[in-house]
């Protein structure tokens, strides 16, 4: 080395050092952001623009299960439990401190009981719901008491009566009956006054007796539909009222029924003017069917029942009887839900909800206008991650957000996530609203204080109130009539002239009166001059009509008629909900003419703009979750046609007015419906309908309409198609290096025709061609064995994230109201974005409006599904690969007998 080089050296390695110099005190604080740079776990989430995210510990890794719930202290820490064994209770360092050095300081919680002089330790977990309030620790206990913990379903109270910071008394406040499952007890909150709890439990809990009940206990199931109970078995012992919302004392020795008809919302929130919100889980396995209903997000109030019931009972949330969602939000599985108040967040952030999405790894951040005495809602993706299966989150004391992840025994790990430097204030907002807004909300809340109980004032301030415009009043009103003596106010319904007050009063009293009463309520009812209603009041006076039949019993022959001929003068009607209702209640009515008129509807279906419609699209979801996303993309790509199941199903019961052409015609739809692809539960009820239907014909016509209907269509149990192409399994979750192994290692024929088929069973042929026959989704295969190898070929089966073509890559389109659309740009003009966002069915075009984008990115995730040969065993697995390298080539040099080899 010359010396000018030399000096050089030595000049740049002076100005290195001082340059170091002036860095070393940011150091400690550019540490967190490095890290976050390197954690795959906090670079998968997407987070809104000034939020930073920490992943603070990971219970999976070690050895402490899959966290589900979780609670702050009154000392700042941590409580959390795995939903299989323990509670755990957690220091965390606070935000700033240095990530390297400070770690999540975390210890099992065993309860010594006071005064048991053994040395035994009692276990206490398997919590879906944990609150800490009152100087005590509530657990809600979701478990079938076995040898792993003897505790079992119900809501317990732990406290530290020696002040040593260690519980040691364990009080079970309540039993709560359920067969186990998910679906049991869950979330705890405090409630506005601060000196109560509400708490919530799935459709698998029984109802306890209550102390008080909001909403009148005369539920029932209250649906004309014929009764279908889900094909696959689940919640057919499961009846009225369904999940429920309860508030309590803190002694847990007074229980008030608040709200009902829940499927298995997981949690429920309040916010800053104290108005109660619940999210409330789908059953995915109706996708696709008139009765399914979409995650929701209600505004539950006093008295409110939200129309869950078992198979395809539910009701419509058009329904007068029940309250309709605040925001539907699509496919998913709810777990957490709360407010943003305390948050040091914006303002908008601050005055919503945030709600957490299990399946498609989503939070959401909900916003909340006041409208009347209720609100309208929108949302945007908050947070959202794949995979990010969410269950609990919380707003710690210091003002951050904290969520977990897990679940179902997967990896589960705890996040924390703050805005900027975490300095905003979090003082409780003052809600601003209008004078209207509150006179309506304060009007809502003086009727319910008639919830529950007698009192004389009541009937005077509710009867005109239940034809108030205000929707969640008129409702707060009925149910103030229903808790008040009917002989006080029977009278008065019958002379009533105003037609929506004295519908109202009609629904009031077929739940509360007897069939004595239902001549004269049909005829009250008959007098009010349908055709100048308007559609919400005309649904309303056929759900009267409806709860009078399914209540009180078909009306006498003379009633029966006269109803009947009544209603067909306006059947059928231009809406599909009308049409949903005049069906059921006119096949209930034995009427002569509903089954041709019914059937005329099949060829000119109305589509309603509003039906189903969610924040969250469908096509949206698809690439989120390779399990649940796979089959709305195959729902998505033959789409059952919801309505005509409606009526179809409707008309399974109908006995009067067939003829030999009706006939022909009604059972020819089932064969066709078979094509169609819906939930796991959709070929059942298709197939449940159509036997009900033929249960009622003569015995010599059963055979033809069997097999024009599809009987050979379908497997023995009448659950799936048959098909003498699919996977045999037993399927495994494969790796590389196992498939590999296989593969590599065959020493046995392999079978042409059994890997041909294979390769359409598990859908690879519906994006990808081979020898020109399949799809055009992604690249042709046939000269795949020549330029990879087997180990290539899996890798891109199994992990098709790993490398993804910019020839087939998928953009995704930020837009501004939150949400964000993922596909392939098909096309554009000078308006929109034309995206295919379905695999299966690529031709499905999204518009997006190029206004409405903020920005878009190349996606990270392929549209092929990782797994998809997870349900070969590995005889099939050898097939297809054999296939795949040979280019669908029989004469391939794989397919040589290898004993001749």
């Amino acid at each position: 080395m010359n010396r000018n080089t030399y000096l050089k050296l030595a000049g740049l390695l002076v100005i290195v050092f001082f340059l170091g110099i002036s860095f070393i005190d940011n150091v400690k604080e550019t540490t967190r952001d490095r890290i976050r740079e390197l954690d795959p776990k906090v670079e998968k989430l997407k987070l809104q623009p000034n939020f930073k995210a920490e992943h603070l510990y990971s219970p999976s890794e070690s050895k402490n299960g899959s966290w589900v719930a979780m609670t702050f202290d009154n000392k700042g820490r941590m409580i959390a439990c795995d939903q299989y064994g323990y509670l755990y209770r957690l220091t965390i360092p606070p935000i700033g401190t240095d990530a390297v050095k400070s770690k999540v300081i975390v210890e099992k919680l065993e309860l010594k009981i006071t005064g048991d002089t053994s040395s035994a330790k009692i276990k206490m977990g398997y919590a879906q719901g944990l609150l800490y309030a009152f100087n005590s620790l509530y657990v809600m206990v979701n478990h079938k008491s076995d040898t792993s913990m003897a505790k079992g379903s119900g809501l317990y109270r732990l406290q530290d009566t020696n002040n040593d910071d260690q519980y040691d008394q364990i009080t079970l406040l309540k039993d709560l009956v359920t067969p186990g499952g998910e679906h049991g007890p869950h979330s705890m909150v405090i409630s506005p006054d601060k000196k109560s709890i509400h708490l919530i439990a799935g459709n698998h809990v029984d109802v306890p007796k209550m102390d008080a009940y909001r909403l009148p206990e005369t539920w029932q199931e209250d649906n004309l539909f014929p009764l279908i109970k889900d094909p696959n078995g689940h919640a057919n012992d499961r009846m009225a009222p369904g999940g429920f919302v309860v508030k309590i004392n803190p002694e847990g020795t007074n229980w008030e029924l608040i709200s009902a008809g829940y499927r298995n919302a997981f949690d429920l929130a309040f916010n800053e003017v104290g108005d109660m919100f619940v999210y409330d889980a789908d059953m995915e396995w109706d996708f696709g069917m008139p009765w399914y209903r979409p995650t929701r997000i209600s505004h539950s109030t006093s008295g409110s029942e939200f129309g869950w019931r078992t198979g395809n009972s539910k009701w419509s949330p058009a329904y007068p009887d029940n309250l309709p969602a605040i925001l539907n939000i699509g496919q998913g599985s709810p777990t957490s839900l709360f407010s943003g108040n305390n948050a040091r967040f914006p303002e908008k952030y601050r005055k919503g909800l945030f709600a957490f999405d299990w399946s498609f790894g989503i939070i959401y951040a909900v916003q909340l206008t006041p409208s009347g005495s209720s609100y309208k809602a929108s949302a945007e993706e908050f947070i959202s991650g794949a995979p990010l299966p969410l269950t609990d989150g919380i707003i710690g004391p210091d003002g951050a957000m904290y969520f977990l992840t897990g679940g179902r025994k997967l990896d589960s790990d705890l996040y924390r996530v703050y805005y900027g430097d975490n300095k905003l204030p979090n003082a409780p907002i003052i809600s601003k609203t209008s004078a209207d807004i509150v006179q309506a909300r304060n009007l809502r809340r003086r009727l319910e204080t008639f919830h529950g109980a007698p009192n004389k004032l009541a009937i005077g301030m509710a009867w005109p109130n239940m034809k108030n415009s205000d929707r969640y009043i008129r409702y707060a009103a009925r149910i103030a009539m229903e808790h008040q003596p009917i002989s006080q106010w029977q009278e008065r319904a019958f002379i009533e002239k105003d037609p929506q007050i004295l519908t109202q009063a009609m629904i009031a009293m077929a739940r509360t009166g007897n069939r004595g009463l239902q001549v004269r309520m049909i005829n009250a009812l008959m007098n009010i001059n349908f055709n100048l209603l308007p559609k919400s009041q005309q649904i309303d006076v056929l759900r009267a009509y409806e709860l009078i039949i399914s209540r009180m019993g078909k009306p006498y022959d003379a009633e029966k008629v006269k109803l009947s001929s009544y209603l067909n003068q306006f059947y059928p009607a231009k809406s599909n909900e009308l049409n949903r209702s005049f069906s059921k209640v006119l096949v209930a009515l034995d009427d002569p003419l509903v089954v041709q008129k019914t059937l005329a509807l099949l060829d000119g279906v109305v589509l309603d703009v509003d039906d189903q419609k969610s924040f969250m699209q469908s096509s949206d979801l698809i690439l989120r979750n390779p399990q649940y996303g796979l089959d709305i993309a195959g729902m998505l790509a033959k789409t059952p046609p919801a309505q005509q199941i409606y009526y179809v199903t409707a008309l399974s019961e109908a006995k009067n007015g067939w003829t030999t052409e009706l006939r022909e015609k009604y059972f020819k739809w089932y064969y066709t419906a078979f094509g169609y692809k819906g939930g796991n539960s959709f070929i059942g009820f298709i197939d449940k309908a159509r036997k009900m239907a033929l249960a009622n014909l003569p015995q010599n016509q059963f055979e033809h309409y069997n097999k024009i209907s599809g009987n050979e269509l379908l497997t023995n149990n009448g659950m799936k198609l048959a098909s003498a192409g699919s996977p045999k399994g037993p399927g495994r979750t494969w790796k590389i290096d196992e498939a590999l192994k296989f593969v590599q290692n065959d020493s046995t024929d392999r079978n042409f025709e059994q890997g041909k088929m294979l390769f359409s069973a598990t859908q690879c042929i519906s994006c990808h061609n081979m020898k020109g026959e399949g799809g055009a989704v992604g690249p042709a295969l046939t000269q795949l064995g020549t330029r990879f190898s087997a180990r290539d070929i899996l890798e891109s089966i199994l992990e098709p994230n790993k490398v993804i073509s910019d020839q087939y890559a998928y953009t995704s389109y930020y837009l501004k109201d939150g949400g964000s659309v993922t596909g392939r740009l098909k096309n554009e003009d000078s308006e929109k974005y034309y995206i295919s966002q379905n695999p299966f069915a690529p031709q499905t075009m999204r518009e997006v409006l190029k206004k409405n984008v903020v920005r878009t990115r190349i996606s990270d995730v392929s549209s092929m599904y990782p797994g998809m040969i997870n349900g070969l065993n590995k005889e099939e697995l050898k097939d297809l690969m054999a296939y795949l390298v040979s280019g669908s080539n029989k004469d391939h040099a794989i397919y040589k007998p290898k004993s001749i080899k």
